[in-house]
């Protein structure tokens, strides 16, 4: 079959190709574990904490600038009160739904007991805590909840990948999903990503009310990659500062600096670089109609997946083509897990698959729907968390060189596949 389709794509041309550097702003904190060390030693909430207490750590699975250095600082500053920190591994259906499959997650992020000097307690083990009054059933890890005189929850604050509200990405859904595991998970999402501005908040507060969390550890990044504010939020005003905090992440977002092209390549997806494997915000394919935004794009290729996501794929279904390396590194019934708890089963599809890098970008190319396949406008990126230095094809030149926030870096050149067709990494 592969020969079909290579026959069928063979003479279809790729456009040179141009370096560019793009440019957002760059304000970041110099010394990001050195303001949560003040924040944490001034913090009211931090003061609670005393001797001899256990105290739950949740952490995610989002590959957050500098986590294994956050997460190691709180526990240090745990560990000074002379209380007993644990990790609870704060994730829905990520790591296979499994409590090794969410351990080996964290060890990845450079999270691991070693390292951490304390205990990671996994498990995939929740109790009810109550129902909202729509009837969803609001769930928490037991471990935590049962077994922790206090807990805390770190978590980067984003724009969601697929709804809109006051509240998205952050640390309210980081305890109404990531604490709730796969059955909080599916709870929150029972009812659809059309009232998740509503439930994801409405759940949080109800464990707050009834879990002993004390605060969140805020995080936001910039354009780069690089944290440019981290606050240590009391549950008192954790709402109302995250609604604050996710309009300045909106207005850091990184983006593609062009607003309508035919063709997006991108080297990497996977569940640590968003959950949807690649940012809708960023390529704008979106999984639900309850988010927007982002640039006009006909065809998108994803060529690989990150190791990171230990195989889950989710996102592969929103692009066009993928290739053959990432359908065999993917762990399918972990990714259909995916869609079976968020309800959105589109993007855990299987995309049209080619042998290769060549041929999934000659595919996506011949498709675009122009005339002069030489004229195709494409962009090539790592993944949706590096923009600053991407790659145009020559036909996006001229339109670079109009844009302030645009530098041209090297080129034209032709693109270079190694014998198995593949681009180098």
């Amino acid at each position: 079959m592969s020969g079909i389709l290579r026959k069928l794509v063979e003479n279809t041309p790729i456009p040179r190709m141009v370096k560019i550097r793009q440019s957002f702003d760059d304000t970041k904190l110099d010394d990001p574990i050195g303001e949560l060390v003040n924040q944490l030693r001034i913090s009211d909430s931090m003061a609670e904490i005393s001797a001899g207490q256990k105290v739950a750590v949740a952490v995610g699975s989002r590959g957050i600038s500098r986590i294994d250095e956050l997460t190691k600082t709180v526990i240090d500053e745990i560990m000074r009160k002379g209380a007993e920190p644990f990790i609870v591994p704060c994730m829905g259906s990520h790591g296979g739904s499994t409590d090794k499959g969410q351990t080996e997650v964290l060890a990845h992020l450079g999270i691991d007991e070693s390292r951490m000097g304390c205990p990671i307690r996994s498990s995939m083990e929740v109790v009810e805590l109550a129902r909202l009054a729509n009837g969803l059933p609001v769930y928490c890890d037991q471990i935590a909840a049962t077994e922790a005189d206090a807990i805390v929850v770190i978590n980067r604050i984003k724009p969601h990948t697929a709804f809109r509200g006051a509240v998205e990405s952050g640390l309210l859904k980081m305890i109404a999903i990531g604490l709730g595991k796969q059955k909080g998970a599916e709870a929150c999402h029972q009812l659809g990503f059309k009232y998740m501005a509503e439930n994801v908040p409405a759940m949080a507060r109800v464990m707050i009310d009834k879990l002993p969390i004390l605060f969140g550890v805020a995080i936001v990044e910039n354009a780069y990659d690089q944290i440019c504010r981290v606050e240590v939020l009391g549950t008192e005003n954790m709402e109302e500062r995250e609604k604050e905090l996710l309009v300045e992440a909106k207005s850091r977002l990184p983006q593609i600096l062009f607003q309508e092209f035919d063709v997006l390549v991108i080297d990497y997806i996977g569940k640590n670089i968003s959950g949807d494997g690649a940012d809708p915000n960023i390529t704008g394919r979106y999984p639900t109609p309850y988010a927007h935004g982002g640039p006009d794009v006909n065809k998108m290729v994803v060529l690989d997946l990150t190791p990171e996501s230990k195989g889950n794929a989710n996102g592969v279904g929103t692009a066009d083509f993928t290739t053959s390396r990432l359908v065999g590194k993917t762990d399918w019934p972990g990714t259909y897990a995916n869609g079976l708890t968020s309800t959105v089963c589109a993007p855990t599809k299987q995309a049209t698959t080619l042998e290769n890098d060549l041929d999934a970008i000659k595919a996506a190319i011949k498709t675009c729907n122009i005339l002069d396949y030489t004229q195709c406008k494409l962009v090539h990126i790592r993944d949706t968390l590096h923009l600053g230095t991407i790659e145009i094809s020559e036909t996006l030149v001229e339109e670079a060189l109009r844009h302030p926030r645009i530098e041209i870096v090297e080129g034209p050149y032709e693109w270079t596949f190694d014998e198995e067709g593949f681009l180098p990494k």
